[in-house]
């Protein structure tokens, strides 16, 4: 299968899932039906997999197959022998591997998948839509049950007690380990209400669960929450969601019975830390003196953060939007699978 082959083969995929968002279903109706019915189960098997953010992790990724976007993320890569890459795959939000597994069929290699228990209904049906528009593909595309068979190379993200695991398992292999991340925003205190919105955004999709949600943000001393509280009152369901809503009392009931100082709008609690993970249903902020006090703060926290949203970097609510150069952690995983 040629390079082109490939790259045409994501470029229908991409299509197929815009079509489908965007009610264009006329032609091939059963895979439509069957995309709708698996986003439907996929709630059933994961409860944080609600609808509105499986639809939305399936957007995300059709924006990465656009053909010129393709073309020029492949131009490094070169025919050679093709190996095995194992990928083992988190599960913490939807379809969170499926950039490793386009670099990896992208690249030419083998991917010998190993699913989350939290991500096993997703990931195969997209991969068996790939199959259906490039069928060379299909015998691209191992599944892992139990142990791993043979491959050549890992890549495999986990907890940061998983990742060093895997560090020690993998070490003979080329490997890619990735430990938990999260993200952090800077506020100045001049954003307007609809910056806020979309830093709600970048908060509770996924119910924060994912490495590029923002767990913290930074804030200038003297600052008021009151307008922040304001601006992200839509995403209030989300208490209703058992799991969240669980999470969101059991932390509170551990604050108010600690006489913890924190701030709350009956679905989010606002806790002073100095820590960057904070758990769900809570968001942790810190205060910044100046912008060498803050730059201090994040060169320490380098290896710990994701991405940071602020004025002129990530623009608020596009945290979950990374384009298809944008690598997790800052590793080149293509570059890593052309020069295995």
């Amino acid at each position: 299968m040629t390079l082109k082959q490939r790259i045409d083969g994501f470029v229908q995929f991409g299509l197929f899932i815009k079509r489908h968002f965007n009610e264009q279903k006329h032609t091939e109706i059963q895979l439509h039906q069957g995309l709708d019915k698996l986003i439907e189960m996929a709630h059933i098997y994961n409860n944080w997999f609600i609808p509105e953010f499986v639809k939305e992790s399936i957007i995300n990724i059709s924006s990465l197959l656009n053909e010129d976007d393709l073309v020029k993320f492949s131009a490094i890569i070169k025919e050679k022998p093709q190996k095995t890459v194992a990928i083992i795959c988190a599960g913490n939000i939807p379809m969170v591997a499926f950039h490793d597994m386009l670099c990896v069929l992208l690249s030419g290699n083998k991917a010998l998948i190993k699913l989350s228990s939290d991500d096993n209904v997703l990931i195969p049906f997209f991969l068996k839509l790939l199959s259906h528009y490039e069928p060379e593909f299909e015998s691209q595309i191992l599944f892992a049950e139990g142990r791993l068979g043979a491959f050549d190379a890992v890549i495999a993200t986990g907890s940061n007690n998983t990742a060093q695991h895997f560090k020690t398992y993998f070490a003979k292999y080329p490997h890619i380990i990735r430990k938990n991340r999260s993200s952090i925003a800077i506020l100045t205190g001049k954003e307007t209400t609809e910056d806020l919105k979309n830093l709600g955004k970048d908060i509770f999709l996924y119910f924060g669960l994912g490495c590029r949600n923002v767990s913290k943000v930074m804030v200038p001393e003297g600052y008021s929450f009151a307008k922040f509280f304001e601006s992200i009152v839509d995403y209030g369901f989300l208490v209703n969601n058992k799991k969240y809503g669980n999470n969101y009392d059991y932390h509170r009931a551990i604050y108010l019975l600690e006489s913890m100082t924190f701030l709350d709008n009956n679905f989010l609690m606002i806790k002073e830390s100095n820590d960057l993970h904070s758990p769900v249903g809570v968001l942790y902020y810190q205060y910044y003196k100046n912008e060498n006090d803050l730059n201090a703060y994040l060169k320490m926290l380098t290896e710990d953060i994701q991405c940071i949203v602020r004025e002129k970097h990530i623009p608020f609510g596009y945290s979950q939007q990374p384009v298809i150069s944008d690598f997790a952690d800052n590793v080149n995983t293509l570059e890593f699978l052309v020069n295995l």
